[in-house]
């Protein structure tokens, strides 16, 4: 059956691991999906319909052309965290 699906959160989660090592900033899971949530409603969502098992291979091939975009957004994300982390 086919699913629509924000493939923006998939790229934005793969590129996190990499920007968010480059930033000393908290890594618990809190922040992080702090981080995500602040980059994804700064980046415009972009929808596909896909079978199980396509997703992936679409992803890949429309990735760079949101990588600069996806990376400042996570950037920017990062350190508004990192100055309010809202974990104890």
């Amino acid at each position: 059956m086919p699913q629509i699906k924000n493939y923006m959160e998939e790229i934005v989660f793969n590129q996190m691991k990499e920007v968010l090592s480059d930033i000393n900033v908290c890594s618990c899971e809190k922040c992080v999906m702090d981080i995500a949530a602040i980059a994804l409603n700064a980046l415009p969502p972009k929808y596909i319909v896909t079978e199980k098992g396509e997703l992936f291979s679409k992803i890949d091939s429309l990735k760079q052309q949101f990588e600069v975009d996806v990376i400042s957004a996570i950037t920017r994300a990062a350190v508004l965290v990192k100055r309010n982390p809202r974990h104890d």
